[in-house]
């Protein structure tokens, strides 16, 4: 940068063009966090080095580094590495030569914790009103706990008795099911979070945050009711990225940590968390005789391998799939 340089001329630093390139590509805040602290991460760990002055050897020695020294799972060496690739070939356009033989990680083969329906019942029977709907949805809809907590009410088909996922693992759209034992509750629930909508749009908030480029394009969208979240949060916030105060959906953490105070005043001995209940779910539906196809589908998984963790294959067939969740309430 030269001293003639204006404000607006200088050249950005690199991590804000990380973050500009993620943006414009859509990855998720997650994702866009991640990445810039990986790609951070590895430049302190080279004394500082510009990134473009490095290359194949200098990714290498990190990953290796995390994997030997820091000791990370095989899932947070391949972030590390993803981050890294995203920055030589998307930000820098530097073509890395050679393969990358770094000592990896390796990916422990364990065997998922799952719940019998009489411990999910001693689980549910310590939570209450928003807690207690949001662990039944878990393990009632067989759904992740960020997929849960991101629910707009128009993904809620009452009619139909299902819940749409939109954007979930593998950036895919999916649908599964929405108990006949929670209808009613999410129903009234729903009439809540309306009158906090109809008192925030009064106060000249009600904004949420629209994926993608969708608030350009319906302007009105993000003040309607039906892109708004089922499960917001007890408070308005600055969005990190638009600077807009908005309310944002309730944070995950709030799901872990009723199940742990739930689970710590049972009996259960187990490690439960919120994929227990996804397990869980998995699990119950192919003991009841379900289709290990349509537990797949309703799991979202792309291969069934990932779905035959649980069990054998069970060439039961049906499709009218009854939730679980129905028999631990009936």
């Amino acid at each position: 940068m030269t001293p003639e340089q204006t404000p607006s001329e200088r050249p950005r630093k690199l991590l804000d063009q990380v973050r500009d390139l993620l943006r414009l590509k859509h990855y998720s805040i997650r994702t866009e966090e991640a990445y810039v602290a990986w790609i951070r991460q590895y430049i302190l760990f080279h004394n500082t080095r510009h990134p473009k002055d490095m290359g194949t050897p200098e990714i290498q020695a990190f990953l290796t580094h995390l994997a030997v020294e820091r000791k990370v799972a095989a899932s947070t060496q391949n972030q590390a590495l993803s981050a890294l690739m995203f920055l030589y070939r998307n930000v820098l356009r530097q073509e890395l030569h050679g393969s990358i033989d770094a000592v990896r990680a390796k990916r422990p083969q364990r065997v998922p914790t799952v719940l019998t329906k009489a411990e999910v019942r001693l689980i549910l029977a310590q939570l209450s009103g928003l807690h207690r709907l949001l662990i039944e949805l878990l393990y009632g809809s067989g759904i992740r706990s960020l997929e849960c907590v991101r629910l707009r009410v128009k993904d809620l088909d009452f009619a139909r008795q299902e819940l749409t996922i939109r954007d979930g693992k593998g950036a895919k759209d999916r649908r599964t099911m929405l108990p006949k034992s929670l209808l009613d509750p999410i129903h009234h629930h729903l009439q809540t979070v309306k009158q906090i909508h109809s008192t925030d749009l009064s106060e000249g908030y009600g904004r949420v945050y629209l994926p993608f480029a969708l608030a350009q394009k319906y302007p009105n969208a993000e003040t309607e009711w039906r892109w708004q979240y089922a499960f917001p949060a007890i408070r308005t916030a600055i969005d990190p990225r638009s600077g807009i105060r908005r309310r944002h959906h309730v944070h995950e953490s709030v799901l872990h940590r009723a199940i742990k105070k739930a689970t710590d005043a049972t009996e259960i001995t187990k490690r439960v968390s919120c994929h227990t209940f996804r397990h869980s779910f998995a699990t119950h539906l192919l003991e009841a005789g379900y289709d290990i196809r349509t537990v797949q589908e309703l799991l979202g998984h792309e291969d069934v391998a990932t779905t035959m963790i649980y069990t054998h294959v069970l060439n039961k067939g049906g499709l009218a799939v009854n939730s679980p969740l129905d028999d631990v309430n009936a």
